[in-house]
């Protein structure tokens, strides 16, 4: 069973960085190396689910032309609301996933450290959602924890490798971290320098 929205909604009772992402270096690196797998300069449209208090998706919004975000938990929307305000081009809404997918067309979908609380059953619906609203170009960005955590029904590993058996997709950059597992894949599978003339 996936994680239910409770459980999100009591991370957020009087901590607005439960994970500490602003503190730690961990988190400050894990989010550079993220940026940095990205294969362009930027996108059309990111859509970033799960995206707790809005520090990465301050940084994937100077990467695009239009950014939405979503969490389940209602003080993680506020959050990254503020967190964003800023940003014209960003929006953030309070949506429950896979149930709640959001209309639209991406030509990237982050999937960044949120995976593992869903099952098996609602990970490929998920999978299957993110297939129908990827551009023709679209990309898929996943990065999750290695270690166990209570209560989530998958690890990372079983998170990127059942990704990487739905999408059906080239993987054009891994960063497999003694951490995190980081990977891209792409319906565009020629590299950076190719599609440069460099190759």
């Amino acid at each position: 069973m996936s994680v239910a929205t409770a459980y999100f909604d009591q991370l957020f009772v009087d901590n607005d960085d439960p994970w500490a992402f602003r503190q730690r270096w961990y988190e400050q690196r894990k989010r550079a190396l993220t940026l940095a797998l990205l294969t362009r300069p930027r996108y059309a449209s990111i859509f970033e689910p799960g995206c707790a208090n809005g520090e990465l998706s301050a940084e994937l919004a100077t990467r695009c032309e239009r950014l939405l975000c979503c969490d389940t938990a209602t003080a993680a929307v506020a959050l990254a609301q503020a967190r964003l305000q800023e940003f014209g081009h960003a929006q953030v809404e309070r949506l429950r996933l896979p149930a709640q997918w959001p209309q639209g067309s991406f030509e990237l979908i982050v999937l960044s450290e949120w995976c593992y609380y869903l099952d098996h059953d609602d990970l490929c619906v998920l999978i299957d959602q993110a297939l129908g609203a990827l551009s023709p170009d679209g990309q898929v960005l996943a990065c999750h924890w290695r270690a166990p955590i209570d209560g989530c029904p998958q690890t990372a590993e079983q998170v990127h490798q059942l990704l990487h058996q739905r999408l059906g997709m080239s993987r054009v950059a891994q960063v497999a971290d003694s951490d995190f597992l980081l990977d891209l894949w792409s319906r565009e599978s020629a590299s950076v320098a190719h599609l440069e003339g460099l190759r």
